[in-house]
């Protein structure tokens, strides 16, 4: 039986429900709004030809038509043509007439025969019903006829309800329809519920939400399922969960839809990339916004689903912010000198984070072991009045959330990892949209002391008083960050952002593993708005191996041999066979589940898809062994010697070169294209073998003939077939005269000298084809991919040194004050910066960036003193 929905509270102010309800199905990834016409849209009236659309509601339906995966259909009881003429909606609403019998003009030429004879005699019949009772009006449709009463005698209208309902109504084949003064029969069996079913189907729709005032809108609001929303008109009784009063109220509920969605797709308010900080521990990372809102943190490992999301997914993908009561643009936000502790300052109030490792215990044989998991520290300090939300979204916001106040914070609840929020002293107000619960707290720092602790800690329910006071741990988690930093030799040259860059690199290291992150994030976009989203939150052997080349450059070996342990063990898994190896791997070291798409996220500032995974993974990249070699050898001439484990990478490396070398492979730039000879990876070839050599040569090891000739072979190779003559430089592969930024590596890798006519012709192609003012950009060949992107960090890096090798110092030095001008507030780059626009792209922040600029202002800081 139907039941009455709730009613909208009087004032016109919405039922906080039915707000909750379009908060929620604003968000789905493809939504389907459907109205009825006539006491919907368009408020009841005598005469049926002057129902006029209210103004909102036509603004509303329009601009909902107008965003990305939203839908917007009138479904009415009125002839398709009437219902055209009278609502003049643009033609991305979709109009449906006649209870759902006609989706297009042209309905009527399907009828068959038999059906149109039944139509015939169902008019012939209605008319003399209508004739015999003045008033009466009859609306023929092309598969139906509705008998109108609206204006009639009360009494002469049951008389004609009557008969039509013992009359024609009775015939086989006659679906009858009745609603608010009027009644209709049919000859196609539907109803609006049909209709809408239809829509759904065809549109592949997440999500429904239908506005209705009718009877004959129940068959609609009877269908609808899952997040679905109803919302009827008036009073009665309804199958619809939500009511509002009138038409004007529906339009005001539309309004909200519409603001909410938009908000969505687009970003509610998409927080420039670069200006992003990044605290880490070793174990995860997460990045902050210039107000002090987390915005994005895995958990457990960097690699892992997510627990705030809003970076991606905005608020309801999971948050922690905390502000001034009063609100305000902070004063300005820091990193505290040589760590990855962040300060947010407002006047009165200072918010201090780091991610803190857990507590120590002492063993019986004496060595202190970490237990548990991570711990976000949050410390408010100051005299004013701060706010607290705190949105927990575990699994980029899949599962649904709890929170349970305890004396002493929060437990969260509802995942299969334990999360708690010690809080002392905060009284929190906790709140439900309907699936996932939320926390609030206004906090005065001054009653409090001065001082109020916050700490989310991963891995426990405890919350627990920690017995060392905060300032000393703050210390604790510190030390470490500004030992390192200061052991590290720093050059003269940008001395500060090297050393930020070296902090950054470093917190990408996964210390548990000696894997090293390309990024700390996923699906930040190359292009806004655009596709070209990827997910860098894993272990590339490439970037890894230039990672670790930068910070043994500037004094550490430390992430490098770890990092060697990690890739010996990733190449013992291949069975003997690294030419296996695959571009990247999990943190882990192992191999990539699907490439995924979470389509409940609309992505950084509406760049859609955001994705979990990387096809990547199943590419062929014959590069990544050069860097590796590489590696190796820096880290062999920095303490003089081989250890076994290295020799065997640098030994595995040379064998899968030996095998493969002269295949085509997918390149460094991983386009989703067919396999072409890339310039670059053949390079690469080249300089594992010659790398390799090298550490044979220096380090006590017999010399190699063998790889003597398998290096100058390939060299000859690439120097043969790579050059293009009629672009007078080395270009992106074999016979193809589009160019790479990544060629470049002809010369930066040795294989050319600085001097050589060849390289320097190449450097003058790539500067006259991809640079772009600061920039410089990949390519400019079609990668199969729609959009565009921004021009790459680390390819303005290698021409600069580019500039270096062939002389250009006065070049490469302007380009390089460009390169660092572009940095976020605290020194932070993302993968790639749009000259245009003046903004960071990219995931962020990416180790490429920040190895690209270390590489250079060492190389300046050579040209200085020599």
């Amino acid at each position: 039986m139907n039941a009455p929905a709730p009613a909208t509270p009087h004032g016109g102010v919405m039922d906080p429900e039915l707000r909750a309800a379009i908060g929620r199905i604003a968000r789905v990834p493809q939504l389907l709004v459907a109205c009825d016409y006539d006491g919907t849209l368009a408020p009841i009236v005598e005469d049926p030809s002057k129902a006029v659309p209210l103004p909102e509601s036509v603004a509303a339906v329009r601009a909902l038509a107008s965003l990305p995966q939203t839908t917007v259909a009138v479904v009415s009881g009125r002839a398709l043509r009437d219902l055209a003429a009278l609502s003049r909606l643009p033609s991305e609403v979709h109009l449906v007439g006649s209870h759902g019998s006609e989706f297009d003009i042209g309905f009527v030429e399907r009828l068959s025969p038999e059906l149109i004879a039944v139509r015939t005699r169902l008019r012939d019949a209605l008319r003399e019903i209508a004739a015999a009772h003045p008033g009466v009006r009859l609306e023929r449709k092309p598969a139906s006829v509705a008998v109108h009463t609206r204006g009639v005698d009360p009494q002469v209208a049951a008389v004609v309800i009557e008969a039509v309902r013992n009359g024609p109504a009775t015939w086989d084949g006659v679906t009858v329809t009745q609603g608010k003064e009027v009644i209709e029969l049919s000859v196609v069996a539907t109803h609006k519920g049909t209709a809408v079913d239809q829509l759904r189907t065809q549109l592949s729709a997440s999500a429904v939400l239908f506005i209705g005032d009718d009877v004959t809108d129940e068959n609609a609001f009877g269908n609808l399922h899952g997040p679905d929303v109803g919302i009827k008109i008036g009073p009665g009784d309804t199958r619809a969960d939500y009511r509002v009063a009138e038409p004007i109220e529906a339009a005001r509920a539309l309004g909200l839809l519409l603001e909410t969605r938009r908000h969505w797709l687009f970003g509610e308010r998409a927080v420039p990339i670069e200006r992003h900080s990044m605290l880490a521990n070793g174990r995860t990372v997460a990045l902050l916004t210039p107000d002090a809102k987390v915005t994005w943190l895995c958990h457990p490992k960097p690699d892992s689903a997510a627990i705030f999301a809003d970076l991606v997914g905005g608020s309801p993908a999971g948050h922690f912010s905390v502000v001034p009561e009063r609100g305000g643009i902070p004063l300005g936000q820091r990193y505290r000198s040589g760590t990855m502790t962040v300060e947010t300052r407002w006047s009165g109030l200072t918010v201090t984070d780091w991610l803190d490792l857990p507590a120590r215990e002492t063993t019986p044989d004496g060595p202190a072991v970490v237990t548990g998991d991570s711990t976000l520290v949050r410390v408010l300090t100051g005299s004013g009045r701060a706010r607290i939300d705190f949105a927990p979204r575990p699994e980029f916001g899949q599962v649904a959330v709890q929170l349970q106040p305890l004396d002493d914070g929060l437990l969260v609840l509802g995942s299969n990892e334990p999360v708690a929020l010690y809080s002392p002293g905060v009284e929190w107000q906790v709140t439900s949209d309907g699936v996932n619960e939320s926390a609030k707290a206004v906090v005065d720092l001054r009653a409090a002391g001065g001082q109020v602790v916050l700490e989310l800690r991963f891995g426990t329910h405890s919350v627990e008083h920690h017995r060392v006071p905060i300032h000393e741990r703050q210390a604790a988690a510190e030390q470490p960050w500004k030992d390192w930093v200061a052991s590290l030799r720093l050059p003269t040259t940008a001395r500060d952002l090297v050393a930020r860059s070296a902090l950054t690199l470093r917190a990408l290291c996964h210390e548990a593993t000696g894997s090293i992150l390309a990024a700390a994030t996923t699906s930040l976009p190359e292009e806004l708005g655009g596709v070209r989203n990827w997910d860098y939150r894993y272990c590339w052997l490439r970037d890894a191996a230039m990672t670790a080349r930068a910070l043994v450059d500037l004094g550490s070996a430390e992430e490098a041999e770890g990092l060697l342990r990690w890739i010996d063990g990733v190449v013992e898994r291949t069975g003997g066979h690294p030419e296996r190896l695959h571009p990247l791997y999990t943190v882990d070291g192992y191999e990539l589940g699907a490439e995924a798409v979470i389509d409940t996220l609309p992505g950084y500032a509406g760049s859609r898809p955001v994705r979990v995974g990387n096809l990547a993974n199943h590419q062929l990249q014959l590069d990544v062994f050069g860097p590796i070699a590489d590696l190796i050898a820096a880290v062999a001439d920095a303490r003089g010697s081989v250890r076994d484990d290295e020799w065997r990478v640098l030994e595995n490396m040379v064998e899968a070169v030996r095998r493969r070398w002269h295949e085509p492979d997918h390149g460094i730039w991983e386009a989703r294209l067919p396999p072409r000879h890339h310039i670059f990876s053949k390079v690469m070839c080249w300089m594992t073998v010659d790398r390799a050599l090298h550490v044979v040569r220096q380090h006590g090891h017999e010399d190699r003939p063998e790889w003597v000739e398998l290096r100058d072979r390939i060299g000859a190779n690439v120097l043969e077939y790579g050059w293009h003559d009629e672009v007078e430089a080395y270009s992106v592969a074999y016979g193809h005269d589009e160019m790479d930024a990544s060629s470049l590596w002809i010369g930066i890798s040795g294989l050319l000298p600085g001097d050589d006519p060849r390289f320097l012709s190449t450097v003058l192609k790539i500067e006259a084809d991809l640079r772009s003012g600061p920039v410089v950009y990949r390519y400019h060949w079609d990668d199969g991919l729609p959009g565009r992107e921004g021009g790459f960090h680390v390819c303005t890096a290698w021409l600069i040194e580019a500039y270096l090798r062939t002389g250009r110092r006065t070049d490469a030095e302007e380009l390089f004050t460009l390169m660092v001008d572009t940095a976020g507030p605290t020194g932070l780059l993302p993968e790639q910066y749009d000259p245009l626009a003046e903004r960071g792209l990219g995931n962020h922040p990416q180790a490429y960036s920040h190895l690209g600029l270390i590489r250079c202002a060492l190389l300046l800081d050579n040209m200085l003193k020599q």
